[in-house]
């Protein structure tokens, strides 16, 4: 039997990189899933490679007429939303000197608000589930310091905070929804591999146990974001799950 089986899903940023992962590890476990994102075609070319369960919607997670939108063509759909992801991001590289406002403000808008009005306009139809769940996507650039990272590192805070809100109120409230933020370390996608500067050069994840300091592959993120949607997570909420092999346990 599958875990997700006739559930409904709508992933953020699922174009490529670890959106499109999820989407596909939700999809095969039985979910409904609406795959968005800024470029429909992005979108198409995800929702056309999984099958007839996945439904292509753009996307800009920075306005709320968009989401609006999207959320108005589930509600028609299905009239009901289980899981939610979280997941669209962008990086603009700066540290405290050198990243300028707009550059801040942006990040913000994506990656913050993107998150809240998500959360905020999606709430009518997760609270008509029999048992939901909210996934943002952090970073373990919340957890430690990362010099040329100062606006990221910024709204992947603010996620994992406005995470903990947001379980607390939804246990405060009774509603049968939770809420967790995932924090991955350094995976190989799309957003990696400009940040090193290698951009279309996909750089091998093998299988099993990873050595120390190994990149992992958007299906590491997946197989968290499957258990957390599922409700084998059902006694997890509020709570900040990180997917690093072990980066931040070290000191160094």
């Amino acid at each position: 039997m599958r875990r997700l089986a006739d559930k409904v899903a709508l992933v953020t940023g699922a174009g490529s990189g670890l959106g499109a992962a999820d989407c596909e590890v939700l999809a095969a476990a039985g979910a409904h899933v609406f795959v968005t994102d800024v470029s429909l075609d992005a979108a198409k070319h995800v929702a056309a490679r999984i099958g007839d369960s996945a439904m292509p919607l753009q996307l800009d997670v920075s306005s709320s007429a968009a989401w609006m939108s999207v959320v108005a063509e589930v509600d028609r759909r299905f009239g009901r939303l289980d899981i939610l992801v979280n997941n669209a991001g962008l990086c603009l590289l700066g540290d405290v000197e050198t990243q300028t406002l707009e550059q801040f403000r942006l990040t913000q808008a994506v990656m913050n608000e993107g998150v809240f009005l998500g959360c905020q306009l999606a709430f009518p139809l997760l609270k008509k589930s029999a048992s939901a769940s909210i996934i943002n996507i952090s970073s373990i650039a919340s957890m430690r310091g990362f010099a040329g990272f100062v606006a990221y590192a910024a709204a992947k805070g603010a996620v994992a905070s406005m995470t903990k809100a947001i379980a607390a109120m939804c246990q405060d409230k009774a509603y049968k929804i939770r809420c967790n933020s995932v924090h991955p370390g350094e995976i190989e996608t799309p957003m990696q591999q400009e940040f090193e500067g290698r951009l279309g050069e996909e750089r091998l994840v093998p299988p099993g146990v990873l050595p120390k300091g190994a990149i992992g592959a958007p299906s590491d993120v997946a197989a968290m974001v499957l258990f957390l949607a599922s409700d084998d997570s059902r006694f997890i909420t509020g709570a900040e799950l990180v997917v690093d092999n072990g980066a931040t346990m070290r000191a160094t």
